[in-house]
C-alpha cells in the first residue's frame, strides 16, 4: 500500500480529467453536494462543474459532449435525480455513447441501518435504483470501501471507454471523503482495444483480400460504429486507397469525408434515391463498415444487398458472407487490408462515382418563395463550413439532413436509433461545451430542431446562455409533430402544440444580453441571411425561426412514415 493518499472523490475527478473531461454535467442534490465540493480541489482551472436545467437535459448534454469529446460525465442525486436522467442514459446505451453516470447516494451508515429516508420508496431498499440502471449500463459499481475504490473507478472507466456504453457509479455521501491510495493515478488508464486474435485475423484478412481481388464491382457502406469506435481515420484511408464508391447510412453521416471524390451518396435501403440505390446494390461485393442496422437506419430493414456478397467489419468481430470471425476488430484490421491489396489493380477496376449534390428544389404546390424541406436542406449545405458541429433532431431534421452534404471534418450528431424527441437541445449544449473544452474552440455548433421537439427541452438554451456559448439555433416552425402526423393522426389534436410561443423573444427572455434572432418566411430571406457575414461569424448566440408548411416533410421521412405506420397498424 502506498503512503500517498487522496480522497476517493478527488481520485475519481483526477481520472476524469485524465480522460479529457473538463466539464462535469448534472444537477445538485443533497446526496451529491459534498462530492461536488471536491471538484474545486482537482487543481486544474479548466475542470469545472456545469449544471443543467434538469437531469434529463443533463443526460442529453452528456450524450452530446461524449460524441464530440469521446467520453463525458454526469452527476445526479439518489432516486429522484438519477431516475430523471435514465431516458437519456438509455439512449446512450442504445447508440453506444460512453457516459459516466455518477450518483450520490445515502451514506454507508444509512445504507447499513436503512432508515426511512426521503427519495426512497419507503421500503428500506437502497439498491433498487442501482438495479434499474444495471439494465441500461455496461457496468455498475458501488464505492463503499477506500481500499477497493481506486481499482473500481479505474475498471469502470476503462469499461466505459472500450465498450462505448454508459456506466453507473454509486458514491455514498461519506465515501467520497474516504482516504485511499493515490499511487494508481501515476499509471495511465488502459484505453486500448482488445487485440485481434492473430489466427482468426490472418484467416479473415486472406479471405477479404481474395474476395476484393475477385469482385468485379466493390462498394463501401459506412455506418455509425465507425465514429463510435474511433475508426474514422482507418476507414477514410481505405476509401482513399481503393477509390471504391462509398456510401453512408443516416447514422453514418460524417463518419467519412462527404467532400471526397469517392463519396457516392446516402443509402437507406428501399428509401434510397433510385440512382444511388441502383449503384450500390449492383455491386457484387459490399464492405459494410461499423453497421448498426436499426429500422430508421435501414429503411425498415430493406437492404437489397445479399449476405453472401457482404463483408461486415465491426468493433470486435468480422463477418464474411455467413462466416463469423470473433475477436477480429475493424480498427486494427483495416490498415492490414490496405497493406495487403495491390492498390493499383484495385483502383483500376473501381467503379466511377456518379454522386450529384442535392440541389434546392423550388416549392411545389405552395406559393412561390415558400421554404420547404426539399429546398431548405440542400440550401443549408451552402452555409455550413469545414469542422462545423451539426445537431439534428428526431423527425424532419434527421431525415432532411440526408439531403445536406456535410463539409470536410464536420461532425453530425443525430439520435436515429433511440429517437427521443427533444434530445437535440440538450445534446447541442453538451456539444458546445465539448467544443469549448477542445483544442479547436472556434468550431461553430449548429442545431436544427422542430418547434414540437424544442418545447420538451427548451430550458437548456438558458444554460447555453449562462455558459456564454454561441450556437446557431434553427427552429423549424411548422405547427406540431410532423413525424407523428405522417405516421398516424394527420390532423389529430395530440399532434398539435402551443402555437403562441414568441421565438423571437426566446433568447432575451432567457437572459441573453448579446444575441440575435431572425424571423424567416421566404427563400429569399434565408439566402440573404446565409450571405450575412455577421450571422456566419457566430460571435453571439443566434436563433433563426424558419417557417415551413404544416404537412411538408422530407421525401425519406414520408416514405419511412408509411413503413412505420404499417408496422404499428392496428389489427
Amino acid at each position: 500500500m502506498s503512503s500517498e493518499k487522496i480522497l476517493v472523490g478527488e481520485y475519481l475527478f483526477q481520472r476524469l480529467l485524465q480522460l479529457g473531461i473538463k466539464s462535469i454535467l448534472g444537477v445538485p442534490g443533497d446526496f451529491n453536494l459534498a462530492l461536488l465540493d471536491l471538484i474545486d480541489k482537482v487543481g486544474d482551472e479548466t475542470f469545472r462543474w456545469v449544471g443543467n436545467a434538469n437531469e434529463l437535459n443533463g443526460a442529453y448534454a452528456a450524450d452530446g459532449y461524449a460524441r464530440v469529446k469521446g467520453i463525458s460525465a454526469i452527476i445526479t442525486t439518489f432516486g429522484v435525480g438519477e431516475l430523471s436522467a435514465l431516458n437519456g442514459i438509455a439512449g446512450c446505451m442504445s447508440e453506444r455513447i460512453p457516459v459516466v453516470h455518477i450518483v450520490g447516494v445515502p451514506s454507508t451508515k444509512n445504507q447499513a441501518v436503512k432508515p426511512l429516508l426521503h427519495h426512497t420508496l419507503g421500503d428500506g431498499d437502497f439498491k433498487v435504483f442501482e438495479r434499474m440502471s444495471a439494465e441500461i449500463s455496461a457496468e455498475v459499481q458501488f464505492l463503499d470501501s477506500a481500499e477497493t475504490a481506486p481499482q473500481k473507478i479505474d475498471h469502470i472507466l476503462e469499461t466505459c471507454w472500450r465498450e462505448k456504453k454508459p456506466v453507473y457509479l454509486a458514491i455514498p455521501s461519506d465515501s467520497g471523503y474516504f482516504s485511499c491510495d493515490a499511487s494508481g493515478l501515476k499509471t495511465p488508464l488502459n484505453l486500448s482495444y482488445p487485440e485481434n486474435c492473430p489466427v482468426a485475423e490472418a484467416e479473415a484478412l486472406k479471405e477479404i483480400v481474395s474476395r476484393i481481388n475477385s469482385a468485379k464491382k466493390t462498394a463501401i457502406l459506412v455506418d455509425a460504429c465507425v465514429s463510435r469506435f474511433d475508426a474514422k481515420e482507418e476507414t477514410q484511408a481505405l476509401v482513399d486507397a481503393t477509390h471504391f464508391p462509398t456510401y453512408v447510412t443516416p447514422m453514418g453521416k460524417t463518419a467519412i469525408n462527404e467532400s471526397s471524390p469517392y463519396f457516392d451518396g446516402v443509402y437507406v435501403g428501399s428509401l434510397t434515391e433510385t440512382d444511388v440505390k441502383e449503384r450500390l446494390e449492383s455491386a457484387d461485393l459490399l464492405l459494410n463498415v461499423g453497421a448498426l442496422r436499426s429500422d430508421f437506419n435501414t429503411g425498415t430493414f430493406t437492404y437489397g444487398t445479399p449476405v453472401t456478397n457482404t463483408i461486415e467489419l465491426h468493433s470486435t468481430w468480422t463477418q464474411i458472407g455467413t462466416a463469423k470471425y470473433e475477436n477480429v476488430g475493424m480498427k486494427a484490421l483495416l490498415p492490414k487490408i490496405i497493406a495487403a491489396l495491390d492498390l493499383k489493380a484495385v483502383q483500376a477496376k473501381a467503379a466511377p462515382v456518379n454522386f450529384k449534390v442535392p440541389t434546392p428544389t423550388a416549392a411545389e404546390g405552395y406559393p412561390a418563395g415558400t421554404i420547404t424541406q426539399k429546398w431548405f436542406w440542400p440550401t443549408l449545405s451552402t452555409f455550413l463550413k469545414d469542422s462545423d458541429v451539426v445537431v439534428t433532431e428526431t423527425g424532419t431534421s434527421n431525415f432532411g439532413s440526408l439531403d445536406c452534404r456535410m463539409p470536410k471534418n464536420a461532425t453530425h450528431l443525430s439520435q436515429v436509433l433511440w429517437g427521443a424527441i427533444g434530445w437535440s437541445v440538450g445534446a447541442l449544449f453538451g456539444a458546445c461545451l465539448a467544443v469549448k473544452d477542445s483544442d479547436k474552440p472556434d468550431r461553430r455548433t449548429v442545431l436544427i430542431v422542430g418547434d414540437g421537439s424544442l418545447a420538451l427541452t427548451v430550458q437548456e438554451i438558458s444554460t447555453c446562455i449562462r455558459q456564454g456559448l454561441k450556437p446557431i439555433i434553427f427552429v423549424i416552425n411548422n405547427n406540431g409533430y410532423t413525424i407523428e402526423r405522417l405516421i398516424h393522426g394527420l390532423h389529430a389534436v395530440y399532434n398539435d402544440i402551443n402555437t403562441e410561443w414568441n421565438y423571437q423573444n426566446l433568447l432575451k427572455d432567457y437572459g441573453a444580453k448579446d444575441s440575435r434572432s431572425y424571423n424567416i418566411h421566404t427563400e429569399k430571406e434565408l439566402v440573404e441571411l446565409f450571405q450575412n457575414k455577421e450571422f456566419a461569424a457566430a460571435d453571439v448566440i443566434q436563433l433563426v425561426e424558419v417557417h415551413m408548411p404544416l404537412l411538408d416533410a422530407p421525401r425519406v421521412l414520408v416514405e419511412q412514415a408509411k413503413l412505420t405506420a404499417a408496422i404499428n397498424k392496428r389489427v
